[in-house]
């Protein structure tokens, strides 16, 4: 579930679409036209200007079904949380940024009874499935006050009035860490739309003085089966539609998902070491970890 890695890897590369409103506190406000600014911008949307201050965000939804000739299905629910935290770092240029740590999990619930699963009824084939919830560990990015191509950073959102927003569209096509040597010839490659859209107030996100920024985040993945739901090539995709925001506390996640941490994932009431170096996990490698057994299966 690296939903909220991709979607903050995009702001450095998108110019502004509008200006700051008028007609608020004179003083200076942050520009998101400058670098240094969008940096600063991007950290209190994404973490915090504090230097490995813990951030969390929470979301919840639906995931259903699409195939041809038949009915949408609700298959379950899902509730996720990212927990992480940002320092700022230099490239071999000298040129500064941050680099953001962070852990994520999206549990499958119960669409009825709202309880974690542990097990899940196909419709299609009438077998019982076992449920692996996804728990990616690390999902790291870094931000740097130039682009890639050598252009100034500028920050990729919208302001209008009182509000601002980002939105975030990532096309996913990739070898599918599944599949085996030949998946050109015969298929097995990975793909999937990440689709983000960011909210927030102008005031909060422009005032030099606050640390963050107060969020709300909207999440909608459409992608192939999951590996464990147990398909078999079967015709169609899934899609899950969210909502949620950004806590001010690790207190305020569901009373769910802190039991979920304190029973399964322990980890994940903090956010990886400052200069992690780890590579970044996705939903599919944690799976092929856990098949490998490189990964322990938490017990249910």
């Amino acid at each position: 579930m690296h939903m909220l890695r991709l979607a903050a890897a995009a702001t450095a590369a998108i110019l502004i679409s509008a200006c700051a409103s008028t007609g608020e506190a004179q003083g200076r406000r942050l520009d998101p036209s400058v670098p240094a600014d969008a940096m600063a911008i991007q950290r209190k949307v994404q973490c915090s200007t504090v230097e490995n201050e813990p951030v969390v965000y929470w979301w919840h939804g639906k995931a259903l079904s699409r195939r041809q000739g038949e009915r949408d299905r609700h298959l379950f629910d899902v509730e996720g949380m990212n927990i992480r935290a940002c320092s700022s770092i230099t490239n071999e240029d000298g040129v500064p940024g941050f680099h953001l740590v962070s852990r994520e999990i999206l549990l499958y619930k119960d669409k009825d009874t709202g309880e974690v699963l542990k097990t899940w009824d196909n419709p299609w084939s009438g077998e019982t499935v076992d449920v692996l919830h996804v728990a990616n560990d690390p999902v790291n990015w870094r931000s740097y006050q130039v682009n890639r191509d050598g252009t100034p950073a500028t920050w990729s959102g919208e302001i209008g009035g009182p509000n601002w927003w980002m939105q975030s569209t990532f096309p996913l096509w990739y070898p599918n860490p599944l599949a085996g040597d030949f998946q050109k010839e015969v298929g097995g490659t990975y793909h999937a739309t990440e689709l983000f859209n960011f909210f927030g107030r102008t005031q909060d996100l422009l005032d030099p003085s606050t640390k963050t920024a107060i969020v709300t985040v909207a999440w909608t993945r459409i992608a192939d089966w999951l590996p464990w739901m147990m398909m078999n090539g079967r015709e169609g995709m899934m899609y899950m539609h969210t909502s949620g925001h950004k806590l001010a506390s690790f207190d305020e996640l569901s009373e769910t998902m802190k039991a979920e941490i304190a029973a399964h994932y322990p980890e994940y009431a903090s956010p990886p070491p400052p200069g992690d170096p780890r590579p970044n996990m996705t939903s599919w490698t944690y799976y092929l970890g856990i098949k490998d057994g490189s990964i322990q299966k938490p017990q249910r």
